[in-house]
């Protein structure tokens, strides 16, 4: 599995409506609306590289209200869910 994180800057106006919608789409996990440079983060998870390019550029960014997008693509994923049951493999609660 492919992990992008997507940094979207949007009209300001219409940020709950644009978030909405961009969660709404296939290959979208999770969406953000944070503070800072960008409005949203999108966390967009594909099978394939070249399914990123359909996702992103393809229907993000078509969105209407999507200004602009910054595109980041993991090289690898830590989290503490996972840690959390690495360690418990074998253990009786």
């Amino acid at each position: 599995m492919i992990t992008a994180i997507v940094l979207i800057k949007t009209s300001v106006d219409r940020i709950p409506e644009i978030a909405e919608s961009i969660a709404a789409l296939d290959s979208v996990s999770e969406v953000f609306s944070v503070t800072g440079t960008y409005d949203l983060i999108a966390m967009v998870r594909v099978s394939r590289h070249e399914d990123l390019a359909e996702v992103i550029p393809g229907r993000i960014s078509k969105i209407p209200g999507v200004e602009g997008t910054d595109t980041h693509v993991a090289f690898r994923t830590y989290s503490q869910h996972d840690l959390e049951a690495a360690f418990a493999i074998g253990l009786d609660s």
